[in-house]
């Protein structure tokens, strides 16, 4: 726990008898014994631009108010820390306000088991409304499926409050996030100055629909492009398209080509699809659907079924190892999130040359911690959880109480690799 030290101003009377020839008056720092306590988050506070964003002192809301607040998933260290945020920001305006029982300002965080289900999420808005809270805060996994339900809240007088990933929706009021293309950018500049501005990379990407997904994937590739042009971008792999690309892996090693295994694909979906509409009376739909499913040949059909058995084998190191040992010049990678650093980290130490490529990303969680210890990770851009979870609560507040909002909030980051990982101001921002 960190302590400032309390100082008190001590005023020396001089007489005027000439016992003294002091000045009139003089200040010393006297200490009394008194101590003021710092919390040991106050760091994760600072790192939010602008600073209201950490102040609660003129969030007077009334008694009862509801602050929904909805993440993207509730099992990693991440999102353990914007939890706790969000639950040190609430504990702190009912202490304020003094409220109790059923005064308390209610904050409820919410979130999917998963981070890539859009539906389950989508399904929690809907639970959420129902509830009418005063404002939604909503992490969007998916940034453009929530239009209708954001338009319904809206018209009820619920008002949404955007963090973690930005969202196209027109009505947010405050979005609270890490600026993720400048912060992706720091991490491309890391990554090609690690293999001597030049050579060929790898991006992993956490999914193909959130906005900060885009942001970064962006903001890396820009910054490359624009400022490093010994170093190039030579794979992409989005992580909910792991499963396709699996089964083109899969397919590859049988002989099977692209195209073939798209027309196969096609002409299975065709038959299932007949013999549902058959079974549903569909006649004309059914004799529609045996055309196309007799297009694949038995031969083919077994082959397409080899495919399926061998990508449902494979690990996801397995298939991004695959894709990365396509390059066999590969100098780096670089993934977006906490779970893509440590799937490159993982899928780089199956690889041959695995002592020359340097794999840097996202999130400090304790796996990648450990990692970046032991030399699986060379560097990680750290972004802070805990103040964002905080801030989201403040602009919520604020929202409800018509106080004004900036359209953004910066809630910050930090660079952190093996030399300056053990400083106080790294450590304030780790959350493992």
């Amino acid at each position: 726990m960190k302590k400032k030290l309390a100082a008190v101003l001590s005023i020396a009377v001089c007489a005027a008898f000439g016992i003294c020839g002091c000045s009139p008056a003089e200040e010393e720092d006297v200490f009394t014994g008194e101590e003021t306590n710092e919390p040991e988050w106050q760091a994760d506070l600072d790192a939010v631009t602008p600073s209201v964003y950490t102040d609660i002192e003129d969030l007077t809301l009334e008694p009862g108010t509801y602050i929904s607040v909805i993440g993207k998933t509730e099992n990693t260290s991440y999102w353990k820390q914007v939890r706790a945020g969000v639950e040190q920001a609430a504990a702190d305006i009912n202490e304020k306000l003094g409220y109790s029982g059923s005064d308390e300002i209610r904050v409820l965080f919410n979130a999917p088991s998963d981070g890539e289900n859009i539906d389950e999420q989508v399904n929690i808005l809907d639970e959420e409304m129902a509830r009418y809270p005063d404002v939604i805060a909503i992490a969007s996994i998916d940034e453009d499926a929530s239009a209708v339900q954001f338009d319904l809240a809206i018209e009820n007088g619920i008002s949404i409050v955007a963090f973690d990933s930005g969202n196209s929706y027109q009505g947010i009021q405050c979005t609270c996030m890490t600026n993720n293309t400048e912060a992706a950018a720091t991490g491309a500049s890391k990554l090609c100055e690690a293999i001597g501005e030049t050579g060929e990379v790898a991006l992993i990407v956490h999914d193909s629909v959130a906005g900060n997904a885009r942001e970064r994937s962006t903001g890396f590739t820009d910054e490359i492009t624009a400022n490093h042009p010994g170093v190039s971008v030579v794979e992409t792999i989005y992580m909910d398209q792991l499963d396709e690309m699996k089964r083109q892996a899969a397919a590859e090693q049988l002989g099977v080509s692209s195209e073939e295994l798209a027309a196969w694909t096609a002409a299975a979906a065709g038959e299932g699809t007949a013999a549902e509409d058959a079974g549903s009376g569909d006649a004309e739909s059914a004799e529609s659907g045996e055309d196309a499913g007799s297009t694949i040949s038995e031969e083919a059909r077994t082959r397409l079924e080899d495919i399926d058995s061998i990508a449902g084998g494979m690990s996801d190191e397995d298939v991004v190892a695959y894709y990365l040992e396509k390059h066999p010049d590969l100098k780096g990678c670089f993934g977006t999130n906490a779970d893509t650093v440590l799937l490159a980290a993982n899928a780089v130490s199956d690889m041959e040359n695995s002592e020359n490529i340097a794999v840097m990303g996202f999130d400090a969680g304790t796996d990648q911690i450990a990692a970046l210890e032991d030399g699986g990770i060379d560097g990680l851009v750290v972004q802070n959880p805990f103040g964002m979870g905080y801030a989201t609560v403040v602009a919520a507040a604020r929202t409800v109480l018509e106080i004004g909002n900036e359209a953004q909030v910066d809630t910050g980051y930090t660079w952190v690799d093996r030399d300056n990982m053990e400083t106080e101001e790294v450590q304030a921002m780790l959350y493992e």
